[in-house]
């Protein structure tokens, strides 16, 4: 079976979509790299680092320094899918940064975001 072209897409191409989605919304990119931290555990340099290499998403989820445990917690669809349903382990952690962008530009508070266990 043929990877889902996501998985070869360059994070960085679809990073400032994100931002813009927040910014359309009156958030930040600043809790937009939040959000990417608390997922993954690359810090403001990593990431930035990450962006320029254009880092591909399946390379960028599998080179993860640390994926937050506390990811499980995020449930809902997106997509017209159920997160918490999707068997795909990449395409599951992409799919819940969809999900946590998709609360930061609905309004959802940072701490209600950024789940805790």
């Amino acid at each position: 079976m043929a990877k889902h072209r996501i998985y070869t897409t360059s994070f960085a191409s679809v990073y400032p979509l994100y931002v813009a989605k927040a910014e359309k919304k009156g958030r930040s990119k600043a809790e937009i790299d939040q959000i990417i931290s608390w997922l993954t555990g690359y810090g403001q340099k990593e990431l930035e680092a990450e962006l320029e290499k254009q880092t591909d998403f399946e390379t960028f989820f599998a080179k993860a320094p640390k994926i937050n445990p506390s990811r499980s917690l995020i449930k809902g669809v997106i997509c017209g899918v159920r997160v918490e349903d999707i068997k795909e382990p990449t395409m599951r952690e992409i799919r819940y940064l969809d999900k946590l962008v998709d609360e930061l530009a609905r309004g959802k508070t940072m701490d209600k975001i950024l789940r805790k266990e």
